[in-house]
């Protein structure tokens, strides 16, 4: 160990913080304001968040902290060693606003806007630095068009999931699969992986939702939960277009190997 791996640890658990506390507040204020708890909405202490102290009425810290702070301060360490193309700092600055976009999306099934525009401006300032402005502006072109259409798909498919459920005489729900969110998410993405990535990112994207799928319902089955509604069941797909970007960008060998030559 050397003294230079300081940098990584130590940006590694500011970035951790750094998404810890935007998934905290975003979804609730849309805005940087102080810390509440998430059981009983009491203001934290900053001192006490940034210690990862309960709130005054002794209500725990989530456990998403202590995993999103693990994960990033690995990936740092991992980044420190093998960085992407734009760099360590830049490759930073990215994880965290991926960090940011798959927490708030796996725990509240939101893709904000306040996240969306400060994504198209990161991915388009770093797909331009990385790649050129053209295959930047084509890769959010093309995200966009595919998104569109499978988000115009599961509005069809909500639309006949509500009529079934109404004539099984459950309530109506006409949830639909993916949202306007998930179609600038693929935008952004587009800026970020280029016109030459974004048709296999959101591939990757819809294979790791089936695996997952599958294995919940094998998981249903088993566990003797699994009913009628287990196929009516949602999940949110944000946090699988991050993961297949993700790997693009800090992966990429492993991800040239399944590309078509």
């Amino acid at each position: 160990m050397t003294i230079s791996l300081i940098v990584p640890f130590i940006v590694g658990w500011l970035a951790g913080m750094i998404v810890n506390y935007l998934a905290d507040v975003l979804p609730m204020t849309r805005r940087l304001t102080q810390p509440t708890c998430l059981q009983c909405n009491t203001p934290i202490a900053w001192k006490d968040y940034l210690f990862f102290q309960p709130c005054t009425n002794n209500h725990a810290r989530s456990k998403r902290i202590w995993i999103t702070q693990a994960i990033i301060f690995l990936i740092s360490i991992y980044i420190w060693f093998q960085a992407p193309k734009m760099g360590y700092w830049l490759g930073m600055i990215l994880l965290i606003y991926l960090g940011v976009v798959f927490v708030i999306d796996m725990e509240h099934r939101l893709i904000l806007h306040p996240t969306s525009i400060v994504g198209s401006l990161l991915t388009l300032g770093l797909g331009t630095y990385t790649r050129g402005i053209v295959p930047t502006l084509l890769g959010g072109l093309l995200g966009f068009v595919i998104l569109l259409a499978f988000y115009y798909f599961g509005v069809l498919f909500a639309r006949l999931r509500s009529k079934r459920m109404e004539a099984q005489g459950l309530p109506a729900d006409d949830e639909e699969a993916l949202g306007a969110g998930d179609v600038i998410l693929a935008t952004v993405l587009g800026f970020l992986v280029g016109v030459d990535l974004i048709w296999f990112c959101i591939l990757i994207s819809i294979l790791l939702g089936g695996i997952v799928s599958f294995f919940l319902i094998v998981w249903l089955i088993i566990s003797g939960k699994y009913n009628k509604n287990a196929l009516m069941m949602f999940i949110p797909y944000g946090p699988y277009f991050i993961i297949s970007a993700f790997l693009m960008i800090y992966f990429p060998a492993a991800i040239q190997f399944f590309l078509p030559k």
